[in-house]
């Protein structure tokens, strides 16, 4: 008999499971690969590369360009496979038997899933209607669980809306825990909370190469605190957990970053354009968004989802166990003539209806 670790049967999983839409729309990626000039620069690097070796040149290499960037030490920074492994770093750096984390709900479904794996109590602090945090009520909580470790996505996803930095601020400094910060989306936003982790060594910094810079596929992400937060985090890390390939390939990303600022600024242009459009459409809650999705909900949003399927356009819709998200489908920004599409299937689904 195989003897698991104890309560991994009860352990929630992640669904990753994708389809080839003809439209994808559903997972909150560019829908553009990297641009022409970035690709050139890439495929040229990758040729001169020494995969015999391990990657601690590359990964010092991009380091020190995230904290040039930024005005920090190379000290204060930690690379990561997506910031999704740097948040899962932090939950066990922070967690074990006995320990709390509280973060919003709805928000990104792993928190809940890291929380388990850590060992610790998720304590899911419930958004309004519309989707708002109660800041006040959000820092109750956390003093009153006594929690090890708070967590919040700033823009959140998938709902899509923002708080702003002084309200984080206000959270930093009112809390004697570690304060989580995933920026996944910031780039889409454009107000940065970053500059608190001078102010309040509580607070950690997440960020990725995923959304705004087309690099899903690499999986590259980093994390920002103070030295000695980012000291012991690196403790959780196994050695070389990076691969040479993907750290080649963000170190000349983030050299050419000013390449993606269009593409960053069309994506917020097509964002404000579609929700304008959906805003018009009788039935259909469309809720604000600072990132490269907007959420809707509706009553027939399981029937609307089947029938764009049916048109191989793929959105995201939530199970029904979904905190919150009830009758909720997430539709990521795509090329104009993409969303244009999506739109008009939109459109004519509600018509038939």
């Amino acid at each position: 008999m195989l003897n698991y670790r104890n309560a991994l049967g009860e352990m929630p999983s992640y669904d990753g499971v994708e389809r080839d839409f003809r439209i994808k729309v559903n997972a909150n990626e560019s829908t553009m690969n990297l641009p022409p000039l970035v690709e050139e620069r890439v495929s040229n690097r990758l040729g001169y590369l020494a995969l015999n070796r391990y990657p601690n040149e590359e990964y010092d290499m991009l380091v020190e360009q995230i904290a040039k960037n930024f005005g920090v030490a190379k000290s204060q920074a930690l690379l990561g496979s997506g910031s999704s492994e740097i948040i899962e770093k932090v939950f066990h750096a922070f967690g074990g038997a006995g320990k709390k984390v509280v973060y919003p709900q709805p928000s990104f479904s792993m928190y809940k899933i890291y929380a388990k794996a850590a060992e610790s109590e998720g304590v899911p602090f419930d958004l309004d209607k519309k989707f708002d945090l109660d800041v006040d009520a959000f820092i109750k909580k956390i003093r009153e669980v006594k929690a090890d470790l708070a967590v919040i996505c700033n823009p959140n996803n998938p709902t899509g809306n923002a708080l702003a930095v002084a309200q984080i601020e206000e959270i930093a400094k009112s809390i004697d825990c570690a304060l989580l910060l995933d920026e996944a989306y910031v780039e889409f936003y454009g107000h940065s909370a970053f500059g608190l982790i001078k102010k309040y060594p509580n607070l950690i910094v997440a960020r990725t190469f995923s959304k705004a810079y087309g690099l899903a596929g690499a999986r590259v992400g980093y994390m920002l605190a103070q030295e000695d937060v980012t000291r012991m985090i690196n403790k959780t890390f196994m050695p070389y957990h990076m691969n040479v390939l993907s750290l080649a390939a963000a170190d000349i990303v983030y050299q050419m970053r000013d390449e993606f600022v269009s593409r960053i600024q069309m994506t917020i242009a097509e964002r404000q354009r579609i929700f304008e459009q959906l805003k018009k459409l009788r039935g259909v809650e469309v809720f604000p968004s600072q990132t490269n999705f907007i959420l809707i909900r509706l009553e027939k949003a399981a029937t609307l989802n089947e029938y764009l399927e049916s048109l191989d356009i793929g959105v995201r819709h939530f199970s029904a166990n979904a905190a919150g998200l009830k009758n909720c489908l997430r539709i990521s920004i795509g090329t104009r003539i993409e969303n244009d599409e999506v739109f008009a299937a939109i459109k004519n689904f509600l018509h038939k209806v």
